[in-house]
């Protein structure tokens, strides 16, 4: 009888964090069926009815078919947005790279994603590239910052040491320095894939002709209020995917920076 109450009690523990989204959807469901009328009601239709809307866009394809869209271009994106690390190594190693490269990306760093839609819609059309290009600005600088901070404040007695005992330049860069920076090369990259995913998104919704924000800004031209809360509810869904499983790989590989 102590080891299903024990259970029992585990169970009710780890529920208990969604508590308050219960409560937050009760209220919406409260709300949305009691105090607006039929004609309002489309505009925020209740729980109860986004699931029949989730199950049709799963069933025909398009919920799954734009998600992998969306993941793709992040992924694309993501590859060339690693280049900052090297960049930011060099930067923080060399003081003439930092003094030639450090105006330029305090000019660029400061203009949001967003503003280059236009630009990049004229440069390189409709379509992935474009939102490729949007996502790489929004993962690029997250990365290049916290690298620069993660290598200027390694403990200089390990550099030391690594020159007294012979190593040269390059194994002091990736066996000393590297390992040294990784936790903070991990938090830049979990801040940059949010970043660009928002970015990514938001980019879709004028520049795409597939992908979340597409589906999202397509059920809001019929009026499908309820599609566009489903891709919304996945937008969500995805992004916290995406951080748990870098954090994951992060405690994988670096189990002693996990505080």
């Amino acid at each position: 009888m102590h080891a299903p109450k024990r259970y029992f009690f585990v169970f009710l523990k780890k529920i208990r964090k969604f508590s308050f989204i219960a409560v937050l959807l009760l209220f919406w469901q409260y709300v949305s069926t009691v105090y607006l009328d039929s004609s309002t009601r489309i505009l925020l239709p209740p729980p109860t009815a986004i699931l029949p809307a989730a199950r049709d866009l799963i069933v025909s394809g398009t919920l799954l078919r734009n998600a992998g869209d969306s993941l793709r271009r992040e992924i694309f994106a993501f590859l060339w947005a690693t280049s900052a690390i090297p960049i930011a190594i060099a930067m923080s190693w060399w003081p003439w790279i930092e003094e030639q490269l450090d105006p330029l990306m305090g000019v660029l760093r400061p203009i949001p994603p967003l503003a280059w839609i236009p630009l990049s819609i004229l440069w390189f059309g409709i379509g992935d590239v474009q939102n490729q290009f949007i996502i790489f600005l929004a993962i690029f600088f997250p990365i290049l910052i916290n690298t620069i901070s993660g290598v200027k404040t390694v403990d200089p007695n390990l550099i030391r040491a690594g020159r007294c005992l012979g190593a040269k330049e390059t194994n002091i860069l990736l066996r000393v320095v590297l390992i040294a920076a990784l936790p903070q090369i991990v938090t830049g990259i979990r801040i940059g894939l949010g970043v660009g995913w928002m970015a990514l998104v938001a980019a879709e919704l004028v520049g795409a002709t597939s992908g979340l924000g597409f589906m999202i800004n397509d059920a809001r031209s019929i009026l499908r209020t309820d599609y566009v809360i489903v891709g919304m509810i996945t937008i969500g869904i995805i992004g916290l995917l995406i951080d748990l499983t870098i954090l994951n790989v992060y405690r994988l590989l670096l189990p002693w920076s996990r505080s």
